[in-house]
């Protein structure tokens, strides 16, 4: 266990708050929407805020990297110390689209704060993650007497990702060299709960794709041409209700190669987590909860492999009937993936399974649009026992174990880098992300920053390759 005293790291942390909030709504009134191409020059303005704030700090290398979107931020700050492991955060500067039409109840870039909370675009989604990290270096620098941090510490903080992170991936390429490091900590996560704090230590991977489906050369008669033609919207249909079998299972062949099951300690940690499933039907407005056979909700959600209908159509769909054999159909499926699944194999599989299914005189064309992969970091590595032990530090209870059922660009870090992801996040369900009235608890952006704080000194005290 460190030696640094908690009650240093706190005493920075209540002195530093004031300035440390001022400066990131300062941040939050920057409408950083990648996803409006009117907003460039506000995203690029963002860049250069965060830039600038980072030198600041401290960190003595900072740099705004262009890519052909826009900006990400990069940052060094070296620790000194040859035997002193690298580590780098990721995080993103962009942000959702926000009008008061959508909804709020005060201006999304107009920060409203209060006692116990912020409100703004961007307040959880992702700044306020992102820029916690610069005063929990400060603190654990004022703590540990240190001039630099225990581990050398780098940034990445992307323009993107609220987009797709479309050229994230070549970026990460073209810059292993100065990303190099031996763990990523994403913080662009969250908790269970304000009173269960957890750690995520995986996330699904995707892929979709959708299905064009060519059978008459026009739209023709069904009473002269019907039952004896093939359909192509009936076998849009049949590719739909083909998708899964009797237990739910995804029933293309080849699907499940590779996966990753869960252990039994990792099923018994998914258990302890206080999950009310009538509660989260009512979050995910459904009446019911349906999926594969053997496994809890929670666990069908974020370590098994899933296949969904995003839509179906076809043929005349105005007032009324329309007695025709119609020309064409489509299909809109994704697909999330676990650990040990390779994207392009299940993109394969997905191709093939399509072509033995269609009946002769039904043409077909499949279009994938991009793939992201999955990522699982074992619960016995030491860097995750690490951020378990700083995190249990600043909460002062015990830190439980979660997966993310989403996907996100932490796979494009592992793959390139080679190296483990952990996730460090302090943002709560009820912070309402893409959502009006976005916010982030005070209370639990004071946690994460005494998270960071104490984690860099613990994982230069307890780092070992795996």
């Amino acid at each position: 266990m460190s030696s640094t005293p908690d009650s240093a790291v706190r005493a920075y942390v209540d002195a530093h708050r004031g300035a440390f909030l001022d400066d990131l709504e300062e941040w939050l009134r920057i409408p950083s929407v990648s996803a409006d191409p009117l907003r460039a020059g506000d995203v690029r303005r963002s860049a250069d805020w965060l830039a600038a704030k980072l030198r600041d700090t401290g960190f003595t290398t900072v740099e705004v990297w262009d890519t052909p979107g826009h900006p990400a931020v990069f940052a060094h700050w070296p620790s000194g110390d040859p035997d002193a492991p690298t580590v780098l955060v990721y995080g993103h500067h962009d942000v959702q689209p926000a009008d008061r039409e959508d909804g709020w109840r005060t201006e999304p870039f107009e920060p409203v704060r209060t006692e116990e909370r912020i409100h703004a675009r961007g307040a959880a989604d992702d700044k306020g993650q992102v820029f916690l990290h610069t005063l929990g270096v400060r603190a654990h620098l004022a703590a540990t007497g240190r001039t630099a941090p225990a581990v050398d510490l780098k940034l990445l903080v992307e323009g993107e990702e609220e987009s797709g992170s479309p050229h994230f991936p070549d970026l990460v390429r073209e810059r292993a060299e100065e990303l190099a490091c031996d763990a990523v900590i994403v913080s662009d996560t969250g908790m269970w709960s304000e009173d269960t704090p957890t750690v995520c230590t995986g996330m699904r991977g995707l892929t979709d794709c959708q299905i064009d489906l060519f059978g008459p050369d026009q739209d023709i008669h069904s009473g002269s041409f019907g039952g004896a033609v093939p359909n192509p919207a009936t076998e849009a249909a049949r590719l739909a209700a083909g998708l899964h079998d009797a237990d739910r299972r995804v029933a293309v062949p080849g699907f499940y190669d590779g996966v990753v099951e869960l252990t039994d300690r990792e099923r018994a940690l998914f258990a302890e987590l206080p999950f009310n499933e009538a509660r989260w039907l009512r979050t995910a407005h459904s009446h019911a909860a349906l999926g594969e056979s053997g496994h809890t909700t929670l666990e069908r959600l974020w370590a098994r492999p899933t296949a969904e209908v995003n839509g179906i159509g076809g043929g005349y769909q105005g007032p009324g009937g329309k007695t025709i054999v119609p020309a064409s159909a489509q299909l809109k499926l994704s697909f999330r993936m676990v650990a040990g699944q390779d994207p392009e194999k299940v993109q394969q599989a997905v191709r093939d399974w399509v072509a033995r299914s269609l009946p002769a005189g039904i043409r077909h064309e499949i279009t994938f649009w991009g793939a992201t992969r999955p990522c699982l970091t074992p619960l016995d590595h030491p860097a995750l026992q690490s951020l378990v032990r700083a995190m249990g530090r600043a909460f002062g209870t015990t830190v439980r174990y979660t997966r993310e059922g989403g996907s996100g660009p932490a796979a494009d870090l592992q793959d390139v880098l080679g190296v483990p992801v952990l996730f460090l996040g302090i943002s709560v369900p009820s912070d309402g992300w893409h959502s009006p009235d976005e916010k982030v608890e005070l209370g639990l952006l004071d946690k994460g920053v005494e998270t960071a704080a104490y984690l860099w000194e613990d994982l230069a005290e307890h780092w070992t390759d795996r």
